[in-house]
């Protein structure tokens, strides 16, 4: 009933299955409604041991279901060459009751499942046809209990109106009509399982009377009759699978993967009665003197190999590039992450346009073969399974993770803003950071609510706790936390059950950097630290460091060694690049030795042109009211501190605003010019006022815990709208107003669930245009100012950075496409908006601008790093450099 084609996505650049309806068969509504029913059915699995659905839909009249491409073989074809062994049987048994526990947590039942129906792939098996025999099910006789075959070429594959081929695993009450559930699954898979173990199937006929009979009736030979040395608890296991009264068989196939999963671990001795494991400890204790024997010959050996080995000199350390491939950049403040078992990275990419839609990107270290992972796009962060399997992402306020043998991510659970790190112990535990502000949480590595696990310390002053990292023990794990202050910065190593949390001196014996008074102050480590082969690694000041490490203990030993120069930092996410694998291997990105920003005009008609006659750093542009002059931040090359800076485009006069220690940004223009505000980090934290000519002291507005961010000043000089990163229970980034002429205590404007953001007044005062992600992603919204009398929503298809034109009439933002927008609007007595259109029709794409006052002409500025000047340097062997 099915026709399957291997075919190539050509956007995806990956092999795909193609089923359709054939054409031999005449159209009926009946075979639609199966096609669709089988794609509705498996949309709802995601699982790594059932076939993806990637697409579903019709061309010029023909139905098609896109899946993903599995190599291999079927159980089936395997079969016919035997038996497989007993611990392959085992673990495939194991695999695919855990596939069909997923799909009756969802209320689906498979109803087919047989040989031909499973996949045999490098990464497990792989089960097929999910949903079409439950659709079709009740109530029919059993000649309806067929499905559309996805494999090719097999002599008994089910025809349409026959039940041959797949009789040999019905259960009985399918077969007597009754109405079944997943218990009836649990029976074919007893069938299945005992055809692995045996190589001959459990219930055997001459004939479709004699066949239905015996699976009515007999009982099979024991497992253990065929194969002498099966665990008696194996017989136990597929007999009850096998019982004809559903009430009698496992439950569940959580229970049956389970007891395969017991057995397993439990050998031979599985089951065994008594008495003849007394008779197996007899001989046993015969094998242990006999191991005895052998293990003082093996000691002896051992003691002369270690000290052979230790006359031989260590392995060199192995230095490579490894270039990115031109069709998959990665972003700048992304890390490429090696895989635990040091064959793989993954990173986060970027279009060179355009920083808002990255997929992730995988690449073997094998080969130059580098690759995207469908449905990752804006995906954030990633980090490994400890078997080298799954990747754990962030994206779209949510927590991912993704099967490498296939199959679309899976939400493991929402998170507030945007995640800063996560980790992935041997037990299936996951810590996170679900935020720029707040602690890290645990959740299950199948997913679940998430739990909060560290607590940020007030008198500290932390802020974030980010990127964490197990130990080996997979119990205690370190974590940097972070207050505003950036030399309080510290590592820390906690246990899951919160018995210990502790910093970690980790460069008590480094040069010490020079505090605001000017007096040496400590800094125990200026962002992430790793552990791997002994050693725990950190940077500071650009450079890698290593320290020896008891993880039993978790405590440091011995100095500070170099491991690595010039090692580049994530910007503005407290990061240095570099990755660790537990295989010595060792991965980092240098810091770039020209690393600039493309500062351009954009007209209507999209003609770019240069914007400033001086390279630099530049970020966070913003016209003056008169469109006259600049604010901007730079950022210092060698230092790594930004101020703000003003730009007279008349004459190219350029003048700066503010001198550290500390970091300044997001300068926002006072109605008349005369003054300009920004946010800084000094001995204060907050939002800062000077006057625009440079001249005079700084003023602080307001003092802050968390992060303030001023965007926009209203006409009347009145009020001011800022960001904040809310840590009351329920809110997250909210919009606040800072009354300023005269300067009054701070309310909040917006304040939800939802982050809204980048909020600025309309030209007249009365509205307030800002993004918000209420609707599960960033749109742009269009509010009364003060709130009360009406809100609007502007975007449909994603939406940030809104801006005005100076006499109201258009609203600007940037589209989830990198383009920006421009939407009529009226803001007389009642809001209209106008369809978002793009302001130009070129295809220019940008990540920050700015709109002149006439709405003629925009300012652009792009973060620019030539890829071949931003390389990836990966150590083999890196202990070895240690020690040498």
């Amino acid at each position: 009933m099915g026709e399957v084609y291997k075919a190539k996505d050509t956007r995806l650049e990956r092999v795909v299955a193609v089923k359709i309806l054939p054409g031999h068969l005449p159209p009926s509504h009946e075979t639609r409604q199966r096609f669709e029913r089988e794609a509705k059915t498996i949309s709802q699995l995601s699982h790594p041991h059932i076939c993806s659905l990637y697409d579903v839909g019709n061309q010029d009249g023909v139905e098609y279901l896109v899946m993903e491409y599995l190599e291999g073989e079927t159980l089936a074809d395997r079969l016919a060459r035997g038996p497989l062994p007993l611990e392959q049987a085992i673990r495939f048994g194991v695999e695919i009751a855990d596939a069909l526990g997923r799909a009756h947590r969802q209320g689906i039942v498979h109803r087919d499942l047989k040989p031909g129906n499973v996949m045999l792939t490098k990464s497990g098996v792989k089960l097929l046809d999910f949903g079409l025999a439950k659709a079709v099910a009740s109530g029919g006789p059993p000649s309806g209990l067929t499905a559309l075959p996805t494999v090719a070429g097999r002599p008994n594959l089910t025809q349409e109106g026959t039940i041959l081929g797949t009789l040999q695993y019905m259960a009985p009450e399918q077969l007597e009509g009754r109405e079944s559930d997943g218990r009836a699954d649990i029976f074919a898979l007893g069938a299945v399982f005992y055809e692995m173990a045996t190589g001959q199937k459990a219930f055997m006929g001459s004939s479709q009377a004699s066949l239905t009979s015996a699976i009515l009736r007999d009982e099979p030979k024991p497992i253990s009759q065929a194969q002498p040395m099966t665990p008696p608890a194996l017989d136990h296991v597929v007999k009850t699978c096998l019982a004809k009264d559903p009430e009698d068989r496992w439950q569940s196939a959580h229970d049956v993967a389970s007891e395969l999963k017991w057995i397993a671990e439990e050998g031979s001795q599985a089951g065994v009665p008594a008495p003849v494991l007394s008779r197996r400890k007899s001989r046993e204790r015969l094998a242990w003197i006999a191991a005895a024997v052998f293990l003082v010959a093996a000691a002896a050996f051992a003691l002369l190999f270690a000290r052979v080995r230790q006359e031989k000199p260590h392995p060199s350390p192995i230095h490579a590039l490894v270039r990115v491939p031109e069709k998959a950049p990665f972003d700048i403040v992304a890390v490429p992450e090696l895989s635990p078992d040091g064959k793989s990275i993954v990173w986060s990419g970027s279009d060179a346009g355009s920083l808002q839609t990255p997929p992730l990107w995988v690449r073997s270290l094998s080969s130059d073969d580098a690759h995207p992972l469908a449905g990752t796009e804006r995906a954030m962060y990633a980090f490994w399974s400890p078997d080298s399997r799954s990747i754990g992402f962030f994206a779209d306020h949510k927590m991912k993770r993704v099967d490498l043998a296939g199959g679309a991510p899976v939400t493991l659970c929402d998170i507030a803003d945007v995640g800063r790190g996560g980790a992935w112990s041997p037990q299936g535990v996951i810590i996170f950071s679900g935020a720029r502000a707040g602690p890290l949480y645990r959740i299950s590595a199948t997913g679940g609510s998430p739990e909060p696990l560290t607590k940020l310390d007030s008198k500290r002053g932390d802020t974030t706790h980010r990127w964490p990292q197990f130990l080996p023990d997979g119990r205690h794990f370190l974590y940097l936390a972070s207050p505003n202050v950036s030399e309080k910065r510290v590592v820390f190593v906690a246990s899951l059950d919160g018995r210990e949390n502790r910093p970690l001196p980790l460069a008590p014996d480094l040069p010490l950097p020079a505090s605001e008074s000017g007096h040496p102050s400590r800094t125990e480590a200026i962002a992430n630290a790793a552990y791997a082969s002994g050693h725990i690694l950190f940077v500071q000041k650009s450079t890698l460091y290593a320290r020896t490490f008891d993880a039993a203990k978790a405590e440091v030993k011995g100095p500070a060694v170099v491991a690595a120069e010039n090692v580049g930092s994530g910007y503005s996410v407290i990061r240095s690049m570099f990755s660790v694998s537990q295989n010595d291997e060792l991965i980092y990105v240098e810091e770039p030795s020209d690393f600039d920003s493309r500062v351009e005009w954009i007209d209507r008609q999209g003609r770019l042109s240069p914007a400033l006659s001086e390279s630099a750093i530049y970020s966070d542009v913003q016209f003056s009211p008169n469109g006259k002059q600049l604010a901007l931040s730079i950022e210092d090359r060698r230092t790594r501190q930004t101020d703000i800076w003003t730009i007279d485009l008349t004459r190219d006069v350029r003048t700066r605003l503010t001198f550290g220690p500390g970091q300044s940004a997001s300068p926002v223009w006072s109605p008349d010019a005369s003054r300009v505000i920004y946010d800084a980090s000094r001995s204060k934290i907050g939002i800062f006022e000077k006057a625009s000519s440079g001249v005079g002291p700084e003023k602080v507005l307001i003092e802050t815990e968390g992060e303030a961010t001023p965007t926009s000043w209203s006409s009347d000089g009145r009020f001011v709208l800022y960001g904040f990163w809310n840590r009351t229970e329920g809110t997250n980034y909210d919009v606040w107003v800072l009354p300023v002429s005269p300067l009054g205590k701070p309310f909040p404007y917006l304040r939800a669930t939802a982050d809204e953001a980048e909020a600025c007044f309309s030209p007249d005062g009365k509205h307030v245009a800002y993004s918000s992600t209420e609707s599960g992603r960033p749109e742009i919204y269009v509010q009364s100012f003060p709130a009360g009398a009406g809100k609007w929503q502007i975007s449909t298809q994603g939406g940030s950075s809104p801006r005005w034109r100076k006499d109201g009439r258009e609203l600007f933002f940037l589209g989830d496409d990198g383009r920006i927008y421009a939407v009529p609007v009226r803001g007389d007595e009642s809001f209209e908006a106008g369809t978002p259109r793009p302001a130009f029709e070129s295809g220019v794409k940008v990540s920050g601008y700015d709109v002149a006052p006439d709405g003629q002409r925009f300012i652009k500025w792009t973060p620019v790093v030539d890829q071949a000047h931003l390389p990836q340097r990966l150590v083999v062997h890196w202990p070895a450099f240690i020690k040498r």
